[in-house]
């Protein structure tokens, strides 16, 4: 290889710069088209920071909290964490053991994506659907067995499906569970110095407090930054269940008035004037004919009126349409 400078020309160009007549800093800026080491993977730029993602996993925690109730038939509180990004590899480092991994895909979108949930949750998830309490599985310390990773998959695929709803309103995706896994050096979702974005939920079954940990490759949802953007116009298009449910069981204790037409009967202004206590108006009905009940003044139902346990009563017969016409006639 040639030399650039020779052993003269370098020992004259160090005496320079002990001297002071030449300082290495102005020079250095002189200088134009110096190379830049550029890291692509730790800029800020591509440090992973997305815009609204969090609205997407409020959404989730809203319909997870009533299915996972449902299912484990206990109460069930989901609260956030908190967002952050890192590296694959680092991201892997801060797993805890035992750890059980669910991977999926979010398809259209390219990429696999992670769920993976500490061993408090995961005993805790088992215990419940079989029954127990969960008190006693904060303080297991195992590997899963196959019977256990199965009864979590079970709960994963609720876990996929209220994933599902939460992305609908910002993106159509499909939620693929592909497998479970409990070692984390066989998880490679993305090469180890790509970023991921995690989102970290607690969850309390009871009296035990767990994790999981949602992580979804930067490249994946990339596509999606100028939708997230729009954050106040997507909060908007989530719909909170909670709310229709309060809301429909206001609605049933609603008090309602219900009338009985017994008949009617047509008289004149100088008859109306001369009724006395003890006068008899003749109605168009016989007693034992069908009576039309209203409610709110609305005619819905029609009865036969009769006597139960000493009170005036009346049972239902047949529903009417809008119209008033028999719809159903009751058995």
């Amino acid at each position: 290889m040639e030399k650039i400078l020779t052993k003269a020309e370098i020992e004259a160009l160090l005496n320079a710069v002990f001297d002071g007549r030449i300082e290495p800093e102005k020079e250095l800026s002189k200088a134009e088209g110096t190379a830049v080491s550029y890291d692509l993977f730790n800029t800020e730029a591509y440090r992973g920071f997305v815009p609204n993602l969090d609205i997407v996993y409020d959404s989730f925690i809203r319909y997870s909290r009533i299915t996972l109730s449902n299912r484990l038939r206990k109460v069930v509180e989901i609260k956030k964490q908190g967002a952050k990004s890192y590296k694959f590899d680092d991201f892997l480092q801060t797993l805890p053991s035992p750890v059980c991994m669910a991977l999926f895909k979010m398809e259209p979108l390219k990429g696999v994506a992670l769920l993976a949930m500490d061993s408090a949750l995961s005993y805790a998830l088992v215990d419940s659907v079989l029954g127990g309490t969960s008190r006693n599985a904060i303080n297991l310390n195992r590997l899963f067995t196959t019977l256990e990773l199965r009864l979590i998959e079970k709960v994963c695929a609720d876990i996929m499906a209220d994933l599902e709803k939460a992305w609908a309103p910002l993106y159509p995706v499909k939620m693929n569970l592909m497998r479970m896994e409990m070692n984390p050096r066989l998880v490679t979702i993305v090469p180890p110095e790509y970023q991921v974005v995690t989102m970290t939920l607690k969850v309390q079954i009871e009296e035990t407090v767990g994790s999981m940990v949602f992580t979804v490759p930067f490249m994946t949802i990339e596509p999606l930054r100028d939708k997230l953007r729009e954050g106040m116009q997507f909060d908007l298009m989530a719909i909170d269940p909670q709310w229709s449910y309060r809301l429909s069981a206001e609605i049933l204790e609603a008090p309602m008035e219900m009338a009985v037409e017994l008949g009617n009967s047509n008289i004149s202004l100088r008859e109306l004037l001369d009724l006395t206590v003890g006068d008899t108006i003749m109605l168009d009905k016989p007693c034992t004919s069908e009576l039309t009940i209203r409610v709110e003044g609305v005619p819905k139902y029609c009865g036969i009126p009769g006597i139960r346990h000493g009170n005036k009563a009346i049972q239902l017969s047949s529903i009417l349409d809008q119209r008033g016409n028999h719809c159903e006639r009751q058995a």
